[in-house]
């Protein structure tokens, strides 16, 4: 009996170690992918306080001998900052409020309405995520052409109004709700608007707040469409303006690098504020998936 809980003892501390050592390699790839992710985003940041020559010498300068907000004093003073950021945030908005109301209505209909055809059309918009935005381009231009609406901010959203993604990802979630909650508000003389708005939406914040930061990120970072549809310093959004300041034989890098800083503040404090209900969303819907 001795030997045999010796025996049980050694396989026990065997089975710790390997879950230590497991967890240390784990944590260990973690913290280098963190590293990489992070490195970028330093770099970035302090070569907006360097000069010129310091962002460009080699060997490489690391942290700037006598910072200063030149450079952010220039993005300000030789672009038009407070248009950019007013219509990226406008833009951002009306890409957001409207495909979460209207994929939130379509996934309730193809998690919970019956009618025919109803796999055939989900599946006929999923397939537009497995589509390149720059095929849509062409069609969205000349459809924008002939409603007077090119060099409009209208035109950066009003193709926008539905995510097939969004659809997908709260189709998920309403399938994976009890049938029990909604036959109990259709005894209590619910419609199926108000089983939608007052039963099922409450119960997928997670999923909305995670479609919400993601629909901003896309459009905040939106680079081609606004470069395309619009020619107006007054109509371009942050990432276009940004691309202005880029000379083919010449850039100031710290002035780059200023403008980036400051266009990247609001999705930083917007991502910390909801990361724990963006965590929850995304991972539910990978575990759903």
């Amino acid at each position: 009996m001795g030997l045999l809980r010796m025996r049980r003892g050694d396989m026990s501390g065997n089975r710790t170690t390997a879950v230590r050592k497991t967890h240390f390699a784990i944590h260990l790839i973690l913290i280098v992918g963190a590293v990489v992710m992070i490195v970028p985003f330093l770099w970035m940041i302090l070569t907006s306080f360097k000069t010129t020559t310091e962002a460009t010498q080699i060997p490489i300068v690391f942290f700037p001998r006598h910072p200063s907000f030149a450079a952010y004093a220039e993005v300000i003073e030789k672009s038009d900052f407070p248009h950019y950021y007013l219509n990226t945030a406008f833009s951002a908005l009306m890409k957001t409020v409207f495909p979460v109301i209207f994929s939130s209505m379509a996934a309730y209909a193809f998690a919970r309405i019956q009618f025919p055809g109803k796999t055939l059309c989900f599946f006929l918009i999923i397939s537009v995520m497995m589509v390149p935005n720059a095929v849509f381009y062409t069609p969205q231009y000349i459809i924008m052409s002939k409603l007077g609406l090119v060099n409009t901010v209208t035109a950066l959203w009003i193709c926008s109004l539905i995510s097939p993604f969004a659809t997908f990802l709260l189709r998920q979630y309403f399938l994976s709700i009890s049938k029990e909650l909604e036959e109990a508000a259709i005894l209590d003389g619910c419609n199926p608007f108000q089983i939608y708005r007052f039963i099922m939406l409450p119960l997928v914040k997670s999923a909305l707040v995670a479609i919400v930061i993601i629909q901003l990120l896309w459009t905040w970072n939106d680079l081609q469409w606004p470069l395309i549809i619009n020619s107006s310093p007054e109509k371009l959004t942050l990432s276009a303006g940004l691309a202005t300041l880029a000379s083919a034989f010449y850039s100031k890098y710290p002035v780059l690098t200023a403008g980036a800083f400051m266009a990247v503040i609001p999705m930083i404090l917007l991502f910390f504020i909801f990361q724990k209900r963006f965590i929850e969303g995304v991972a539910f819907s990978a575990h759903k998936g």
